[in-house]
């Protein structure tokens, strides 16, 4: 199978084009199968979900599939619906879209249908892409909320728990949009074991299966890697206290560029 139909996990900082290229969009859309792509759009972590649900509908319906479902999931008993298993079974892509990330993983962590997606996002039989909250919501350690523009403090980020479809990162949108570095960093401070994720609006951080990833989009993602941190003085300081960080590795990346240092997979290794 060529790498552009392959299944693939985009993260996407939100805002995306859904006008003009629509690059993005296209590409979620190609690694689901085109044409052949049957999609399930999940908008439950917006408050309209009805009118989130309907235009990426129709986004991609122009674009050309064989099938599309909104899964209007405002209840978490509808997370075990059997029509919805149903589909999930038969889908070749999920689409998460924007609202609250708390919202969201409320509805769905922990749930039967969110654990066969992931299912499915790890065996790589289907592609998964979140924007905005559908793309907070990717890691185990979430960005619920928080400030920005202050210096880096633990008081600065609000963590929960996210659906762990990639357990190993740390995700914050809007990224540079909304001044979010020190955010993401005080998020790094307390969990220096993550990649750290700053992905900027209509900007997409796509994981391939052999474990690299790929900048697609208009502007940049932010690769915070704190695994060979030397210092800190998180654990010394009160809450609201600048925090210390030594010897962080930061990447920024533009459309098109790899980045090929991440030490876990997202997908298993394809032998």
């Amino acid at each position: 199978m060529p790498l552009s139909s392959q299944p693939a996990i985009l993260i996407i900082g939100g805002a995306e084009d859904k006008v003009h290229g629509r690059e993005i969009l296209q590409t979620f859309w190609s690694r689901s199968g085109g044409t052949d792509a049957i999609i399930g759009i999940i908008p439950s972590a917006s408050r309209e979900p009805l009118l989130i649900g309907e235009r990426y509908q129709t986004i991609f319906g122009d674009m050309g599939v064989k099938e599309l479902k909104v899964l209007d999931i405002r209840d978490r008993s509808q997370g075990d619906d059997s029509g919805y298993r149903e589909f999930v079974e038969q889908c070749t892509g999920i689409f998460m879209t924007g609202g609250d990330q708390l919202r969201l993983c409320g509805l769905l962590a922990d749930t039967p249908l969110m654990d066969r997606i992931r299912q499915r996002v790890h065996n790589g039989e289907i592609s998964l892409a979140g924007t905005s909250a559908g793309a907070a919501v990717m890691g185990h350690h979430m960005i619920a909320g928080g400030s920005s523009g202050e210096w880096p403090n633990r008081a600065l980020v609000d963590m929960a728990v996210g659906l762990g479809i990639v357990p190993e990162i740390v995700v914050d949108q809007h990224f540079h949009n909304r001044n979010r570095m020190a955010r993401l960093l005080s998020a790094i401070s307390t969990h220096p074991e993550l990649l750290g994720l700053g992905i900027d609006e209509d900007t997409c951080a796509m994981f391939e299966r052999d474990g690299s990833v790929k900048v697609i989009g208009q502007g940049t993602v932010s690769f915070v890697d704190a695994r060979d941190m030397s210092y800190t003085n998180a654990a010394m300081v009160v809450a609201n206290a600048p925090l210390s960080l030594h010897n962080l590795r930061l990447n920024i990346l533009v459309h098109g560029e790899v980045y090929h240092q991440v030490k876990q997979r997202a997908f298993p290794r394809v032998i």
